[in-house]
């Protein structure tokens, strides 16, 4: 599939599936793109999916909310560079979207194109094969991408997962619902696990829809 191809017609949900190479995904404009869905490119294939549900994308804002008031209060809130949510990560040769990215230390804003974020959030789905992404598959390819922390936060387990990237290896840490979590990458901050959990027990668990034709 040409460049030239892509530019010419209109990416949706219907593309998912198609063949294009990493340079193709990248020249696409972003008025090619069909609003409201998420688009990543895994191992040349494009895959479209709905966007995230409120369970995710509330405390996702919530995450948003209170690094925002670590930068505009805290002493040593200069840290914090900015944050993202919904951000495509060139992890070579795929093309992520992640939840949220933390870019850090770099006292300007990034280069969204050259600078890869310090800190990469992924708050876990409920199907089995994103479960699997998000655990496997992002890691490897998150940490090959020199993130310096991978934090997983899982509400079907009550529990954050984070990889941090040292020199000497991956160290893996377990933050618990009633503990909070603090990283050197942003100072003074502490992220209380239970807040952000709560903002995901607000929204109803999905019902399954029945199958086609009413059976039971």
């Amino acid at each position: 599939m040409s460049v030239k191809t892509c530019r010419q017609i209109r990416i949706g949900p219907r593309s998912s599936g198609i063949s294009m190479t990493a340079e193709e995904f990248d020249a696409l404009p972003e008025s090619a793109f069909v609003d409201h869905y998420r688009y990543e490119l895994i191992r040349g294939v494009l895959v479209v999916t709905p966007p995230a549900g409120n369970a995710e994308v509330d405390p996702n804002e919530e995450l948003g909310y209170l690094l925002r008031l670590y930068r505009e209060f805290h002493p040593q809130g200069s840290s914090l560079d900015v944050t993202l949510s919904e951000q495509t990560l060139a992890t070579t040769p795929n093309r992520r979207r992640c939840d949220r990215a933390i870019w850090v230390g770099l006292g300007r804003t990034p280069d969204l194109e050259r600078d890869f974020p310090a800190i990469v959030i992924e708050f876990v789905s409920a199907a089995r094969r994103d479960h699997r992404r998000d655990y496997e598959e992002k890691l490897g390819e998150y940490l090959a991408a020199d993130v310096r922390e991978y934090w997983i936060i899982d509400r079907f387990q009550r529990i954050m997962t984070v990889h941090c990237n040292q020199a000497d290896g991956v160290v893996t840490l377990i933050v618990k619902e009633a503990e909070s979590y603090q990283t050197d990458l942003l100072p003074g901050f502490s992220m209380p696990l239970a807040r952000l959990l709560a903002k995901a027990d607000l929204w109803p668990k999905k019902r399954r829809r029945p199958p086609v034709g009413g059976a039971q």
